[in-house]
């Protein structure tokens, strides 16, 4: 199996938004198998034509939000499928603990999750 990531440079999204936004989806989908080792960055960046700190910056997202994991001098993998979900319920959690102490009640901190995920999705 080999890693499909196609960049385009003159797309209004970043660069290492679109590699982090591709791995996310390929893994998420399937199509890149958990376990499976990334390309280091160095070499990721020179396959893509990007600065390896573009390509550092897309792995540090892609790892914040459980997708891949860094095993040291061992290299990157795809993490299990259900880290994602474990990161966002953690998210979520961080959240409603913050939402309490700002002291909004259910209601307006429903409205708030609605307002970014308007903003986020576009609806």
């Amino acid at each position: 199996m080999s890693l499909k990531i196609v960049i385009d440079q003159d797309a209004a999204v970043a660069p290492y938004e679109q590699l982090r936004r591709q791995v996310a989806e390929e893994a998420r989908a399937g199509r890149i198998p958990v376990g499976y080792k990334l390309p280091t960055v160095r070499g990721l960046a020179e396959q893509l034509g990007l600065a390896a700190n573009t390509v550092a910056k897309a792995y540090r997202a892609l790892e914040a939000d459980g997708v891949i994991e860094t095993r040291g001098r061992h290299g990157t993998y795809i993490a299990a499928a259900d880290s994602g979900s474990r990161e966002a319920v953690a998210a979520a959690t961080a959240y409603v603990e913050r939402t309490r102490r700002l002291g909004l009640d259910r209601d307006a901190a429903r409205a708030a999750v609605e307002e970014a995920l308007r903003a986020a999705y576009g609806d």
